[in-house]
């Protein structure tokens, strides 16, 4: 189980290591070397273990345009993520980003009739939502870090949560739910590295005249370490684990980042943002609970 507690570890310290360089390296020049790094890397594995790729065979397995969906919702998905980060703190951004599963819960079950929630995840659903509710609202208050008021940021990482969520629909109701988790991997990276470079471009985000070594550590941090590696390591602990625990440390995910972002920012974690973290995570708990045989 310590590789579960190291991905979840290394997906906390993800927002965390946006936040603190981007006075140096703009958003989505972020998200557009990131892009690029984790995609050439996983294009580059599939081509090492022999997994062969073509359009005339995507087109036939029906993945290709599912997959092209999938590539624009994930590349805008973090573009949100990015820009969301100029405005809030790098805490509340891994709370908030992890109301994704509810999404997907709440848009399955009003999709499929077999998906139907039962009253106890219903509960769940309702927990998380008015304990994320309550920390949104004081965002609304007096400028707080860098000036900004949490809000704009906030509503751009829920933003961002829903279109995760409706990625994973997305992926659970057309083919790509048959294709191996590195080609699904492969569609979302390789549509962002075109389009996140473009989107960073029309934006008008100035290149860093000169890097740090903070900076670069950070984009390498992001493309090979968080965007290649630990995906990879996800899907190898979900073949050697049952899907239901791996699940479970999901949760541990905003709890290391939280932390991470006030030890290592000085961010503030206010008591409703840990309303928060323990309303999703109590939601998580009851959103996984299964109908007794």
């Amino acid at each position: 189980m310590l590789w579960l507690l190291l991905c979840c570890a290394l997906w906390g310290l993800n927002q965390v290591s946006i936040k603190v360089v981007l006075p140096e390296v703009p958003s989505l020049v972020q998200l557009a070397l990131r892009s690029v790094i984790a995609a050439t890397l996983v294009l580059g594995w599939m081509r090492l273990r022999g997994q062969r790729w073509s359009l005339r065979q995507e087109r036939a397995s029906g993945c290709w345009w599912p997959g092209l969906l999938a590539g624009a919702l994930f590349t805008l998905e973090f573009a949100m993520v990015f820009v969301g980060l100029q405005h809030t703190t790098a805490a509340r951004s891994v709370v908030f980003i992890n109301t994704s599963p509810f999404i997907v819960a709440l848009l399955l079950a009003l999709m499929l009739p077999a998906e139907r929630l039962r009253p106890v995840q219903v509960s769940g659903l309702v927990l998380a939502f008015v304990a994320i509710a309550w920390a949104f609202g004081e965002g609304f208050g007096a400028a707080h870090e860098a000036g900004s008021r949490w809000w704009m940021g906030d509503a751009l990482i829920l933003g961002a949560a829903a279109l995760w969520g409706l990625t994973t629909v997305v992926i659970r109701l057309s083919a790509l739910k048959q294709a191996p988790a590195e080609s699904i991997l492969a569609y979302q990276l390789g549509v962002s590295a075109v389009l996140a470079p473009l989107a960073a471009l029309l934006s008008g985000e100035a290149w860093p005249a000169q890097w740090s070594g903070l900076a670069i550590g950070s984009i390498l941090y992001q493309g090979v370490v968080v965007s290649f590696a630990s995906y990879l390591l996800w899907f190898w602990l979900l073949t050697r684990y049952p899907a239901t625990q791996v699940q479970a440390f999901v949760f541990l995910s905003p709890v290391f980042g939280t932390v991470l972002a006030g030890l290592l920012l000085g961010e503030t974690v206010t008591p409703r943002l840990i309303v928060a973290l323990v309303g999703v995570g109590l939601g998580l708990s009851l959103l996984g609970r299964r109908q007794r045989p």
